[in-house]
């Protein structure tokens, strides 16, 4: 398990993390979200000792990491890092190589990766001939090729196509089935839902949120209601605490203004007394309303 605990770090003035913990435990894929500036890349530089905190600690299972541990980590930037006119199995060798990994088995791995990213034919072409969604590929493929322990992935969605985007959540998912602890960040809040089993919201330098999603998702919800009927629901207009959101072809949705009340109880017994009810839930925020709600 990599844990970062009460991360701080300033540049000047600016205060860019300010008490930051998290952890990203074996086999688990944790999704790490925030505004542009909110200080994700800053988080995964410090985890990786790229940077060095002001204060707090980063250990992984137990230890602080020093090189030989970090080389069982892979890392890919948000900026691109490879080598324009370098061909694409030539580079993958050459980064597993730098771990300690054998030749040969950096080459099979190399091209086994390249095959599973739909590059297979390309990987002696220069990385300067390929588009930039092709280049995001191969630099998955290069976080990959050492066989990592640990993987911290900055943006690794960003200008990938739908299939590439399937093709690399099958590789994380076989990852974190084998052990393997992955932090990503990403904009896109529904591949973040998808993918992630534990979720962190940072916002301008600080953990506003985390935790599994669904369990996030309850916490922050609980006061808008569906419910389905095919009877008359004019009758809730004149409910004390409730508030009618929405009208549906078959029912209403209903904000609960007073949660502490047991309203929930008394709109459901009213609502089978009136007639039959299809549904009676609880709204859930997507994770984009959980987003823009924890970071206001």
């Amino acid at each position: 398990m990599l844990v970062l605990d009460n991360i701080t770090r300033r540049f000047g003035d600016r205060l860019a993390l300010d008490d930051v913990s998290l952890s990203v435990p074996d086999g688990r894929m944790v999704g790490f979200v925030g505004a542009n500036g909110a200080g994700k890349t800053t988080t995964m530089r410090i985890a990786l000792g790229v940077l060095a905190a002001d204060s707090g600690t980063v250990t992984f299972r137990g230890q602080v990491p020093d090189l030989a541990l970090r080389r069982r980590f892979g890392y890919m930037p948000e900026e691109r890092g490879l080598y324009p006119k370098g061909r694409l199995l030539e580079q993958l060798v050459f980064l597993a190589r730098l771990h300690g990994v054998d030749r040969g088995v950096a080459a099979k791995r190399g091209q086994d990766l390249l095959d599973r990213l739909g590059l297979g034919e390309r990987a002696n072409d220069k990385l300067e001939s390929l588009s930039l969604g092709n280049q995001q590929r191969v630099q998955v493929a290069a976080s990959l090729v050492h066989d990592p322990e640990l993987l911290v992935l900055d943006e690794p969605f960003s200008g990938l196509d739908p299939l590439a985007v399937d093709a690399m959540a099958d590789l994380l998912r076989e990852k974190t089935a084998a052990g393997v602890g992955v932090l990503f960040s990403s904009h896109q809040l529904d591949l973040v839902d998808r993918l992630c089993d534990d979720l962190v919201i940072l916002h301008a330098g600080r953990v506003v949120a985390a935790g599994e999603p669904e369990k996030l998702r309850r916490e922050r919800g609980g006061s808008r209601y569906e419910l389905v009927t095919d009877a008359d629901l004019d009758w809730v207009r004149d409910v004390a605490g409730v508030r009618l959101a929405e009208r549906r072809e078959h029912g209403v949705v209903l904000e609960l203004l007073d949660t502490h009340a047991d309203l929930d109880q008394k709109i459901l017994a009213e609502a089978v007394r009136r007639g039959p009810v299809r549904s009676f839930a609880p709204l859930l925020p997507t994770l984009s309303e959980l987003f823009q709600e924890v970071s206001r």
